[in-house]
């Protein structure tokens, strides 16, 4: 008998629903906030009250779409964790109805845990186990997955996220928000050895990237003459300025390849220790173009298999909450309806 999930994400900032059928995505709808453009960022509240608008259309279009009724579905999954808390009481809520009223299993999911196994919705799956590099604007780690409902995080940023650090640098060369696939879009016709990072020197499979946006600030601040402090700087606002704008596509580049280089070393350094070669990558940054090719050839090289998600998948979507919550569903794991979202919760599973 077919297995037939609703799934809700509501984590940050984009609403979104998904029907999966015994594990085939059958619709993936998302409805984006433009309200936060002219704030640089996403404003908690009014990412809440757009959702409370656009989560009812949203579902309504995920089921149109993969022509379902509601009485179809055998479980409602919903992003559980980690997110912003106004965000994920949304999506939770409304799963948490359909449930009670259909009398149907609810299924928690963490949102971290959804990115890497949107590598398992394709056609085209990674064999466990498999490595999987998930990079976001809120996470940086690196994951070994022995099964669906059985992985571990093997190496995590020990400050900021990659995303963090491209969306940062995108607003120090005054990009509009978001200004990280801005930066990727700028690099393609930049020099990526024009100007040197440093890559921290971190034991271990972990990350570090809080150095890195320091150096890229002060460089910004000196008009490129020097990426440390400089007690008192040697370019005014007009040279700065001039020097960003004559520079932009080598800054943007220089800036990408180093974030990519220091991903990728990380992740050889696991491939590596575990003797893995099937090696996977997720979350939004996973969209980089940088980061994509940079794997597809360092694969290539080391003799990877490497899997790559569809861009859909790469960002905040509920297919991704979907497969998950099909694999949890075969496992029986259902949570009750006095469970309660959670903006830090844990990845481990």
């Amino acid at each position: 008998m077919a297995i037939t999930i609703l799934a809700i994400e509501s984590s940050c900032d984009e609403t979104a629903a998904s029907v999966c059928v015994d594990g085939q995505i059958l619709s993936n709808c998302i409805a984006n906030q433009t309200v936060h453009e002219k704030y640089g960022g996403v404003v908690p509240e009014l990412a809440s009250r757009a959702h409370l608008q656009n989560i009812v259309p949203v579902v309504d279009a995920a089921l149109k779409s993969s022509n379902c009724s509601l009485s179809a579905i055998d479980a409602i999954a919903f992003t559980q964790a980690p997110g912003l808390i106004g965000s994920l009481l949304v999506g939770a809520q409304f799963a948490k109805s359909i449930a009670l009223a259909l009398d149907k299993p609810l299924i928690a999911v963490n949102h971290m845990q959804a990115h890497v196994l949107a590598n398992l919705i394709p056609e085209q799956k990674p064999t466990f186990p498999f490595l999987c590099l998930t990079v976001s604007g809120g996470h940086t780690q690196i994951v070994l997955c022995e099964t669906p409902v059985s992985m571990k995080v093997i190496g995590e940023t020990i400050d900021d996220a990659a995303g963090e650090a491209f969306d940062k640098t995108a607003k120090l060369l005054g990009l509009p928000y978001p200004g990280g696939p801005l930066i990727d879009k700028y690099a393609a016709g930049g020099n990526p050895r024009r100007f040197q990072f440093p890559e921290p020197q971190i034991q271990g499979l972990n990350f570090s990237f809080s150095g890195l946006k320091t150096s890229i600030l002060y460089f910004l601040q000196n008009a490129g003459a020097s990426n440390v402090y400089k007690e008192t700087f040697i370019a005014t606002a007009e040279e700065k300025k001039k020097f960003v704008g004559e520079n932009l596509a080598d800054i943007c580049a220089s800036v990408q390849y180093r974030i990519v280089s220091i991903l990728i070393n990380k992740l050889k350094k696991a491939a590596k220790e575990t003797d893995i070669s099937n090696i996977c990558i997720a979350g939004g940054v996973s969209a980089n173009k940088g980061l994509r090719q940079a794997l597809t050839d360092t694969g290539n090289k080391l003799g990877w298999k490497t899997f790559i998600p569809a861009f859909e998948y790469c960002t905040d979507n509920a297919a991704m909450i979907a497969i998950t919550g099909y694999y949890k569903f075969l496992e029986n794991d259902f949570v009750p309806l006095s469970i309660s979202p959670s903006p830090r919760a844990t990845f481990m599973v």
